[in-house]
């Protein structure tokens, strides 16, 4: 199933996707069959109240009341603890970027406060930032885990979502970590559903393209990553401990904006579109943010 966050009459609302812009009130539903509607306020409390409350919203659909709605109105579908990425995952990526290829996956924070939405803008954060696109496969985490046997690992997936890991350059490489211009405000677009795991047959065979202003810049397949969503659950988790709603975004693939002859960057009025394969497609306006 395919679940999304939808503003209406100035709240934000789960839906159940049931066609091109129709949605069941998974709230509303609730009610009407006599649940408490607490669980279905939104994605991270459904996911934070365990596989019963999935499997209510797995029953919702035909006979629900639906409502339609903008995509302009979509929220980003998750309100994570935490997003973890990985650099350097995708071979290619790693050697244009100099870098050699890592013998372990290289993780780093973003903060929370850079999500937005799927159909939300990009702001620049000044007007030397040299901001650059990454796109990226989301996975989300669905319980706990903590210790995670790679065996075992995808039992701990919620669903997938598209994933843009903006970047600005300039301060990234000048701090000599990455938190800081990983971080900006709007830097992590992402939506515009969560696609549950039974919905995506291989997530590590998806087609993944990144287009800016039309162009393709990047285009390239998630079986060529480094190391598979499996690995980093588990590896991962061996260091801290994942709680639903986290996301991990997985790497990026050859293309980026900084990598180009001339460097590429991002500019007021552009149009930075992701597109996974089963999962959905994502698209932001870049905008002047000072």
């Amino acid at each position: 199933m395919r679940l999304v966050q939808y503003r209406a009459n100035g709240e934000s609302r789960l839906g159940l996707v049931v066609g091109d812009g129709a949605f069941v009130d998974v709230a509303s539903a609730a009610e009407k069959a006599g649940r408490d509607a607490a669980p279905f306020q939104s994605t991270l409390a459904l996911l934070e109240s365990g596989p019963d409350a999935l499997e209510f919203v797995r029953t919702l659909g035909v006979g629900q009341d639906v409502v339609h709605v903008d995509g302009r109105d979509l929220d980003f579908p998750v309100a994570a603890k935490k997003i973890v990425a990985i650099g350097l995952n995708y071979l290619d990526h790693a050697k244009e970027a100099g870098q050699s290829i890592p013998k372990t996956p290289l993780c780093f924070a973003k903060f929370t406060s850079s999500l937005s939405g799927p159909y939300d803008p990009i702001r620049l954060p000044d007007a030397e930032a040299q901001v650059d696109f990454e796109g990226e496969l989301g996975v989300v985490i669905g319980k706990r885990a903590h210790r995670v046997a790679e065996s075992e690992a995808m039992e701990y997936v919620a669903g997938y979502v598209v994933f843009n890991d903006v970047s600005e350059r300039r301060s990234q490489f000048a701090d000599g970590q990455w938190t800081r211009g990983k971080s900006c405000d709007t830097f992590s677009p992402n939506g515009p559903y969560l696609v549950t795991r039974d919905e995506v047959a291989d997530p590590g065979n998806l087609r993944i393209t990144t287009r800016v202003n039309g162009a393709v810049m990047q285009d390239s397949n998630t079986n060529q990553l480094i190391f598979k969503i499996p690995e980093l659950i588990s590896y991962l988790s061996h260091s801290f401990t994942f709680h639903p709603g986290d996301i991990i975004a997985t790497g990026t693939p050859p293309g980026v904006g900084f990598s180009r002859k001339p460097p590429l960057y991002l500019r007021e009025g552009d149009l930075v579109e992701v597109e996974i394969e089963s999962v959905g497609r994502i698209a932001n306006r870049v905008e002047r943010g000072y």
